[in-house]
């Protein structure tokens, strides 16, 4: 199979190229940076050099593919972030209609749902609509907090031992790997017996609450971790005071508002294939400890 895969550099789409290379499929990456990707070239894949928001280049890279894998890059910089993902998947799926692409794998959120009016969230529906209605088939994935969202925590963690995030301290919510959603996306790209559209929640092994998070992680790590709740309004001062531009940290707390609230709940029900593997226990033991240790040497900062 020829599979298209726009985000190789990605914690998600850097797992979904090394599983279809290891497949022997014929892999197609976009990427504007050589550097990042050329182990994958090295190993075989095809490099399209260019931006994913623009049409000749993903007109050349769509060509004659069987699959794609899409995600929206976290390109938060961009004062019209929002706008910027839906147009440039509006792009990429008129592109792979006029391709005769015909399996589709684009990577969502829990409560992608709720639409505009939860941060970078609210532009997702329009991106899996975008999909529905350009490809013959296309698996929406759904994830939950990805647990790579504590590599974010680690200098409080080393300095004060604790987590600080605005997240009810005993709500419980799918907590997942990203290897395993790109384990998952790489799984579905080679099946093409499904047909139509659907979605698929991704979920990790358990629902888990914050406080259960920081327990795992003092265990995983083997240093004490506690969680603390703030507030958003604390948190979204708390970002800008650390240097983040303002249009970033208010739209990351309009995301955290509208899932407070409620109004973007996780919709798909967890069951055997929602369900995956990496625990965040182990998560802790081979991803965190070893970038705590890092950050203890100076060798890396956060």
């Amino acid at each position: 199979m020829k599979i298209v895969i726009n985000t190789p550099s990605g914690n998600i789409g850097n797992v979904v190229t090394d599983v279809l290379l290891q497949s022997k499929h014929e892999v197609v990456i976009i990427s504007r940076n050589l550097e990042k990707v050329n182990h994958f070239v090295k190993r075989g894949a095809t490099l399209i050099h260019g931006s994913i928001d623009d049409a000749v280049i993903l007109d050349r890279a769509f060509q004659n593919a069987d699959a794609l894998f899409w995600l929206s890059p976290p390109a938060y910089h961009l004062p019209n972030y929002l706008d910027w993902v839906e147009a440039a998947s509006q792009t990429a799926a008129k592109v792979a209609k006029k391709n005769h692409v015909k399996h589709a794998v684009v990577m969502s959120s829990a409560g992608a749902q709720y639409g505009k009016g939860a941060g970078p969230i609210g532009a997702l529906l329009a991106v899996e609509n975008s999909f529905n209605e350009a490809v013959p088939n296309v698996t929406i994935l759904r994830a939950g907090f990805f647990m790579e969202n504590f590599i974010h925590n680690l200098e409080t963690i080393v300095k004060m031992g604790t987590i600080f995030s605005w997240h009810p301290s005993n709500k419980k919510i799918p907590m997942v790997a990203t290897r395993d959603i790109g384990t998952k996306a790489a799984e579905i790209l080679q099946d093409t017996n499904w047909k139509g559209f659907r979605i698929i929640g991704v979920h990790g092994p358990e629902d888990i609450n914050q406080t259960e998070a920081a327990d795992f992680i003092s265990k995983g790590i083997e240093l004490p971790v506690k969680y603390v709740e703030v507030t958003i309004d604390q948190l979204k001062k708390g970002m800008i005071g650390s240097g983040m531009p303002v249009h970033i940290a208010e739209m990351l707390c309009e995301m955290y508002a509208a899932i407070e609230c409620g109004n973007a709940p996780v919709l798909e029900p967890r069951s055997n294939e929602t369900t995956t593997n990496t625990s965040l226990l182990e998560f802790s033991k081979t991803v965190l400890k070893p970038l705590v240790e890092k950050v203890m040497k100076g060798q890396v900062t956060y």
